[in-house]
């Protein structure tokens, strides 16, 4: 299917069948064909491959036909340096930005920081130096941090007191490129470390760099914690970069609980210029999940 097919047969799904009749012509009135959205949102190598194929940079593209303007990419660092180096220089000319990678190792799992071992600073470090050359080559200016898991033999001070420390060394790499690791709490499980707000706030305020911040991701907040908005508000000067997917489920917005629509209203009224990571799965396969995805996007950027 061409992109401009796509493109105009998403438009068509939106009117029909996503958005309800009495504000379907609003709607379809202020989306032009591939029309940036109001907030910078972020798709997943992988999303629209039913449509662009695989290859990395003909995705690229294709988002950028539908009006997308960046990109995320999990497993960044595990691409070639050709690749790599390839896909930050498309970003560049299509004037996209480069979102979120993982750090190899970077505290995730039974590599815990919180343990206040030096092997797994030391492994967390190495992460941190990988990734600055990844990023370096892709244009990125957000890597993601996970802390790791829980350390039940110690008490919850000292395992912060831990976490604290491990940061502020990687800080000290990051800083004078003007890079900024995430601290991504988590749901998935009861054995993180990092899962609240809150928490993750206070240890940004302890580290004290610009390169040390929050990566928000709605989906794991509205399971651990709920409220949103008012978490977002408490917690704003430490925020560095937003994702989201609705819950239950963990997929494209409109599909879950959570009020999307009022959440971007209020980032858009927050003055928030950042990326938001559409960092979940999709309710539909094929050509159709696509338009379904693109569609849910259209809708709740709508305010």
């Amino acid at each position: 299917m061409k992109r401009s097919d796509f493109i105009k047969s998403g438009a068509a799904l939106v009117g029909g069948t996503v958005l309800s009749s009495n504000n379907a012509m609003a709607f379809n009135a202020q989306t032009k064909q591939g029309s940036t959205f109001q907030l910078d949102y972020a798709p997943h190598q992988g999303m629209f491959s039913a449509s662009a194929g695989k290859d990395l940079l003909d995705e690229i593209k294709y988002m950028h036909d539908l009006g997308f303007r960046s990109l995320e990419d999990n497993g960044m660092p595990g691409r070639s340096i050709d690749e790599q180096t390839k896909a930050g220089e498309l970003l560049a000319k299509l004037n996209m930005r480069m979102g979120v990678f993982v750090v190899p190792k970077g505290g995730n799992g039974a590599n815990t920081l919180a343990a206040g071992k030096q092997e797994h600073v030391d492994i967390f470090l190495k992460g941190v130096n990988e990734s600055l050359e990844v990023a370096k080559r892709v244009n990125a200016k957000w890597i993601t941090v996970v802390p790791g898991d829980y350390q039940r033999n110690l008490p919850i001070g000292v395992q912060t007191a831990n976490v604290i420390e491990a940061l502020k060394r990687g800080a000290e790499i990051l800083e004078p490129h003007g890079i900024t690791m995430v601290l991504e709490p988590l749901s998935d499980t009861p054995n993180l470390f990092l899962r609240f707000t809150d928490q993750t706030y206070e240890i940004c305020k302890a580290v004290g760099s610009p390169s040390c911040k929050i990566l928000y991701d709605a989906y794991h907040q509205q399971k651990n914690e709920g409220n949103l908005i008012n978490l977002m508000d408490l917690c704003w000067s430490e925020i560095g970069y937003i994702q989201v997917g609705d819950n239950p489920g963990r997929l494209e917005p409109t599909t879950g609980e959570i009020n999307f629509k009022n959440v971007f209203k209020w980032l858009k009224e927050k003055g928030y210029t950042g990326i938001i990571g559409m960092e979940h799965g999709m309710s539909k396969k094929g050509v159709e999940g696509e338009k379904a995805l693109v569609a849910a996007y259209r809708e709740v950027d709508n305010f």
